[in-house]
């Protein structure tokens, strides 16, 4: 895919950009220039299958609730006070927005905490022509694959197919966070895109 209108965009808005061609490339860029960091990291698949828990936690002290043991305050406080913190994104729109759902609002909101630096990592799947087409896809593809896969009794995991907009008490988009520019703060935003299709 070619990445080169999204990248600049991105970079218009504050974000820095990497690009990568592959998720063991990714993979590699992010063990390489995380060392020895608190690491915090948000419910991603595709955080999953790159691998990067394992490769992190050798020279850094990661905090992921997928892989320990932490009740969802403890998560919560270690990821808000990490060194770096690591997410994927539900849609990017080609325009420079990022996308995300979240249900617990851990992971939007430990995006928008006062890290040294913040990196979502992002496969060619989740990118859109526009913000109203990356709502759309997080909406409609991201949020129920991801509620079919966590065994949600919610209308939408039964196919997987769109959003019911219901209000079942497991709805997992509860939260809509856009980003329409870098926030305003010292802290590094960085956009890993990878010309794979990674996550949902």
């Amino acid at each position: 895919m070619e990445f080169s209108t999204l990248a600049k965009n991105l970079e218009k808005r504050g974000y820095r950009v990497t690009v990568c061609r592959t998720k063991e490339e990714a993979a590699a860029y992010l063990d390489a220039t995380i060392r020895g960091k608190t690491v915090g990291m948000g419910g991603s698949v595709t955080l999953n299958t790159l691998g990067l828990y394992e490769k992190l936690q050798l020279h850094n002290k990661v905090y992921w609730h997928w892989r320990q043991k932490m009740t969802p305050e403890a998560a919560k406080l270690a990821s808000y006070q990490a060194d770096v913190y690591l997410s994927s994104l539900n849609g990017v729109a080609e325009t420079g927005e990022l996308v995300n759902i979240d249900g617990n609002c851990n992971r939007v909101a430990a995006t928008l905490a006062a890290h040294e630096r913040v990196c979502f990592v992002v496969g060619r799947n989740k990118v859109a022509p526009t913000l109203e087409a990356a709502i759309h896809r997080a909406r409609n593809i991201a949020a129920p694959k991801n509620a079919q896969r966590l065994g949600c009794k919610t209308p939408c995991a039964v196919k997987a197919d769109h959003c019911y907009d219901c209000k079942s008490p497991e709805r997992i988009c509860r939260t809509l966070n856009v980003l329409w520019d870098k926030p305003l703060s010292k802290t590094v935003y960085e956009v890993v895109l990878i010309d794979e299709d990674l996550g949902y």
